[in-house]
């Protein structure tokens, strides 16, 4: 058993359920034991694989977005390239290199990492200890300074906590966490129904919601309005609100059940992307996408990318590439899911700007 599932199991013998967001909170933030907080979760030996881990391409086009993004917010002095999440620092590695191509925009850099792990913190730092430009970690956006900025969050909303209702006769009730009759976890409903839930649907269908998500986003998008802003946001999910639960648990590749494992698998839910897309709009920025992360990526040129790459490689390296290419923007290669269709890129501007590289203003 870990030592974070012991300490739930006495809480909530202690004070009663809890919650589903907030055993995912303390599954995966908990300051000793949480999942963050104690490994490095990326790449084989950890518990999933993300694009920049992936290819060098998709960190690269992401900066030479940020450059073309910066220019529409009409080139500031100084402007912030805040990224929320940052694993390993491979996605800003890749990103600041490819900025290179534009001396004014690598001058007006100021690197912003929002990271609450101690172990990731000291990864990007040991990652990007010759960036050519300052780069300054937060464990809250709220430290990140105000002006002008750019905000990338790659699979980082996908982590934050989600809260099921489902339905029953009597109501929609809350998904709870509390103890069987053995004292191990299990999944309950409250005892009262939600007064503010009155959508109908039949007896046992979910509805997933992620208030956490919605609060980050006008943050974020609070920010984006105030001018010479912009956010980035890409994570698989899905582009419309229904019903059904996605609460998922990864170890070493491998699902498990959410309860079985707290603080040593790693806890997401799927995005919801319009869900996103109101918190922006009431917060007062302008939203484009989503898009599929793969016409996204195609739009900006990966595929010419990947061949530029190809004439400098060997034939092992160059078949790697479009190994990668194929996982980054198709659905399926072989046996194995592609990113290109689940993944969905979102762009985050102030009311009235022009339509950022990727993007169309119909989509």
């Amino acid at each position: 058993m870990s030592e974070l599932k012991r300490i739930l199991q006495e809480s909530i013998a202690h004070d009663g359920p809890m919650a589903l967001d907030t055993f995912m909170a303390v599954s995966l933030s908990h300051s000793r034991h949480g999942y963050y907080m104690t490994r490095d979760p990326f790449g084989v030996k950890g518990d999933f694989v993300t694009a920049p881990e992936i290819s060098q391409m998709f960190g690269e086009l992401i900066g030479l977005w940020a450059a073309e993004v910066w220019m529409m917010l009409g080139a500031p002095d100084k402007v912030h390239l805040v990224e929320l999440g940052p694993g390993r620092g491979t996605l800003m590695a890749d990103a600041l290199r490819a900025a290179r191509v534009s001396n004014e925009f690598s001058s007006a850099l100021q690197v912003h990492l929002v990271e609450t792990s101690p172990v990731l913190q000291q990864m990007q730092k040991d990652k990007l200890a010759q960036a050519p430009v300052p780069v300054t970690w937060h464990t809250s956006l709220d430290t990140v300074p105000e002006g002008p900025a750019i905000f990338i969050a790659n699979e980082f909303f996908d982590c934050l906590p989600v809260r099921h209702y489902v339905k029953t006769p009597e109501g929609w009730r809350q998904r709870l966490v509390g103890l069987d009759a053995q004292s191990d976890l299990s999944f309950g409903l409250a005892a009262d129904p939600e007064p503010l839930l009155t959508m109908d649907a039949p007896d046992g269908a979910v509805l997933e919601l992620s208030p956490a998500s919605q609060l980050f986003m006008g943050q974020v998008a609070g920010r984006v309005a105030k001018g010479q802003a912009a956010a980035l946001i890409i994570d698989y999910g899905y582009a419309e609100t229904g019903y059904g639960e996605t609460l998922q648990a990864l170890r070493a590749h491998q699902s498990v059940s959410p309860l079985a494992c707290p603080g040593e698998a790693d806890l997401t839910a799927h995005v919801d992307f319009s869900s996103l897309t109101r918190a922006a709009q009431v917060a007062g920025a302008d939203v484009f996408g989503p898009v599929s992360q793969g016409e996204w990526l195609l739009r900006l040129g990966i595929a010419q990318r990947a061949d530029a790459l190809k004439k400098r490689a060997s034939e092992e390296q160059s078949q790697a590439i479009e190994l990668a290419l194929a996982r980054l923007v198709t659905e399926r290669v072989g046996d194995m899911p592609g990113m290109g269709l689940l993944f969905k890129a979102l762009a985050v501007l102030p009311r009235g700007a022009s339509v950022p590289p990727g993007f169309a203003r119909e989509s």
